[in-house]
């Protein structure tokens, strides 16, 4: 089955799209491709390892999330780590305990010295899911990751790319003579492995599509290889991606072959990307039905949408709903929450409808440099219409009217979630729009005995703006009124 299914994904042009320019020191090679590959699967004891499970604790980074447009990922602590590597089925699975390691930056890691989250998230063939409990939700936009992360494990991607007619060169690093093999999973990524003369993977170097990002590039570097009943492991695992660490994890257990039964839930596979419309406001939609709202805003010649969140296939049904509102109007503007990737991974595809795009002032020049990255791996809705990003930046304030409809757009100062946080004011309906600063818990919860510093800072940009908020339309979750913010942080509105 696990051949079947990497040939399958072998078979496209997208073989195309190599390593080039991260094996341009190469020389002529000394062996096959397939040589190399059964001389690493040899020497890691691979021909008949059909999963593999590991743990450890280290550091790692949530991605995407940085505090400030062009920072570094925002960096976390492991106490615990493992993954399992279902070759024979296409599946994977990660468990983690995280907290964070410094304050500020996004992500869904509880504040800083308000405890530990547990994460589970799991994958098989082209189904996603994470963990809550025994409850899952689909997770297709971590279908790629976790597929890359399967399949650049040091045996995973020896089958990989045994898989996929692959290629080999030389390199010579530090004095070292490297053999480098690089294949294509169409669709998925590119990598390129490099097998030192011992026959051991070292590391590996892949290119793997982002929603923000465009092509990434990942290098993964493996070290302190260690025998396992005849399979090598490496004991400790790093990685960097976007240009910046993820992972440094000090493996402390390997089981080879161990029990995987991962089976993809009837709710999962069956589960489709749904938008629901509700009128909170004559001629204002929010916009809900899945992990990340929008909102739609109707003006007298255009419309305007804040909020196109996670990827392609989250924002082309929420824009396709917005046409429907829209009465023959364009979508003239998409306003963007932060820079955060969940919030941004949309706005590319809000360039293929021809919006123009509003962001943070300090955003601005990051969107415009990473939006002229292509996305070939996985063309997406940008890449296939050949649209350039128009995009107008907001310094502390911005106002949008028709004459009628006034829509004002203000940063929240102060927040340790982000610098250019925005928020998104309708002065005559009352209505604020925002995203993560509160996600109002379920109907008549009590106020939490230490109030969130997320939601406190909220009302005081609130207050400090002076803004008569009566609703609250935020981008995760339900649609309340700003009593229960009030209450959630012990306060009389």
């Amino acid at each position: 089955m696990q051949a079947t299914y990497l040939r399958t994904l072998g078979r496209s042009a997208a073989l195309a799209i190599t390593l080039a320019g991260l094996v341009s020191c190469a020389s002529v090679p000394t062996e096959t491709a397939d040589a190399a590959l059964q001389r690493a699967n040899t020497a890691m004891g691979g021909s008949a390892l059909r999963s593999i499970s590991f743990a450890g604790s280290g550091t790692g980074a949530t991605f995407g999330q940085a505090y400030q447009p062009g920072m570094a990922w925002p960096k976390i602590t492991y106490s615990s780590f493992s993954r399992v590597a279902d070759y024979e089925h296409a599946a994977f699975r990660e468990d983690a305990a995280r907290s964070r390691a410094e304050p500020t930056g996004g992500g869904a890691v509880p504040l800083m010295g308000t405890g530990e989250q547990r994460t589970t998230g799991l994958m098989r063939g082209g189904s996603a899911w994470n963990l809550a409990g025994t409850a899952a939700t689909p997770a297709p936009l971590a279908v790629d990751g976790r597929t890359h992360d399967l399949w650049t494990t040091p045996h995973g991607v020896i089958k990989a790319a045994l898989a996929n007619k692959p290629t080999v060169a030389m390199r010579n690093e530090g004095g070292r003579s490297l053999t480098a093999v690089s294949f294509a999973l169409p669709g998925r990524f590119s990598a390129t492995a490099l097998i030192n003369a011992a026959g051991l993977v070292e590391q590996v170097e892949s290119i793997q599509p982002n929603p923000v990002l465009g092509d990434t590039q990942s290098v993964i570097s493996f070290s302190d290889y260690r025998d396992f009943g005849g399979v090598k492991f490496p004991m400790r695992i790093r990685q960097d991606m976007g240009g910046f660490p993820v992972l440094d994890l000090a493996v402390s257990e390997v089981k080879p072959n161990a029990p995987a039964a991962i089976e993809i839930p009837a709710q999962v596979s069956a589960a489709t990307e749904r938008v629901t419309s509700d009128q909170a406001a004559p001629g204002v939609w929010f916009l809900a039905g899945g992990s990340h709202n929008s909102v739609a805003i109707e003006m007298k010649d255009h419309m305007m949408l804040v909020e196109s969140p996670l990827y392609d296939g989250r924002a082309l049904p929420v824009l396709a709903e917005v046409k429907k509102l829209a009465n023959g109007k364009p979508i003239r503007y998409v306003v963007n929450s932060h820079h955060h990737f969940d919030h941004s991974g949309g706005l590319r595809t809000a360039v293929a409808e021809g919006a123009t795009l509003v962001t943070s002032e300090l955003a601005r020049p990051y969107f415009e440099k990473v939006f002229l990255n292509p996305n070939r791996i996985s063309p997406d809705a940008m890449e296939k219409s050949g649209k350039k990003a128009v995009i107008t930046g907001v310094s502390g304030k911005r106002t949008f009217s028709d004459g009628a409809r006034v829509v004002e757009v203000y940063y929240i100062e102060g927040s340790v979630h982000a610098q250019g946080f925005m928020m998104v004011y309708l002065p005559n309906e009352k209505i604020l729009v925002e995203a993560d600063a509160y996600t109002p818990g379920p109907p008549n919860a009590p106020a939490p005995a230490i109030p969130n510093a997320l939601q406190v800072n909220l009302v005081q940009n609130m207050e400090r703006l002076n803004l008569n908020v009566e609703q609250i339309l935020p981008l995760h979750g339900r649609r309340v009124q700003v009593a229960e913010l009030y209450t959630a942080v012990g306060k009389k509105n």
